[in-house]
């Protein structure tokens, strides 16, 4: 498999074909899931051939961005994945293993497997991380844009009910983030009580 080529083929598309309006769903997003899969699959002791494959799928895993739309875009990312990663010598099981994953992210998330897990817990890392209520601003800016959301008290409220029902799935995340997830919860409860 040529992961060289599969990266430099997405970054491309995703560089020069998502909307100005994807404020969370940007180039930015997928190098970030990137970079925390790569780092949960190695804390997991993902290696080889499986490594590469949860990087393909963090690479793709919101490919479907480019139709610049919200709902489907990991079926489309799939669509993406089975055009173009054949000819790049990943193989059928390949292929349906990184649209596993890809799937698993649409929310609520349903991961079957550790890699699907993964990919997961890397998409929704910053639930747990110092950069929390910047990365969160990003998200709420895109879905008003969309106009998915309405004022800062309809964000507020479904932050606290995406939080409530949001788990991490693997033993990394369940011990790195999801004590500091628990703090936001709480101080998110704290501000949607006061309303």
């Amino acid at each position: 498999m040529n992961y060289r080529a599969a990266k430099k083929y997405i970054l491309d598309r995703l560089r020069t074909e998502l909307s100005v309006h994807l404020y969370y769903h940007g180039l930015h997003h997928t190098v970030d899931v990137l970079k925390m899969a790569t780092q949960i699959a190695l804390e997991e002791g993902v290696r080889g051939r499986d490594l590469m494959l949860v990087k393909t799928a963090a690479l793709y895993h919101d490919c479907g961005f480019v139709k610049n739309k919200h709902a489907g875009h990991e079926a489309e990312g799939c669509i993406i994945v089975r055009e173009q990663l054949p000819q790049l010598g990943y193989t059928d099981a390949d292929i349906e293993k990184i649209c596993g994953m890809i799937m698993a992210t649409k929310i609520p998330q349903t991961p079957q497997n550790l890699l699907e897990e993964i990919i997961c817990d890397a998409d929704l890392d910053y639930l747990g991380r110092p950069d929390f209520y910047p990365i969160g601003n990003t998200l709420y800016k895109e879905m008003q844009s969309y106009h998915l959301i309405g004022d800062e008290i309809a964000w507020n409220k479904l932050q606290v009910s995406f939080l409530s029902a949001h788990r991490f799935y693997t033993r990394t995340n369940k011990i790195l983030r999801d004590p500091v997830k628990q703090q936001y919860l709480k101080q998110l409860q704290l501000v949607v009580e006061a309303y």
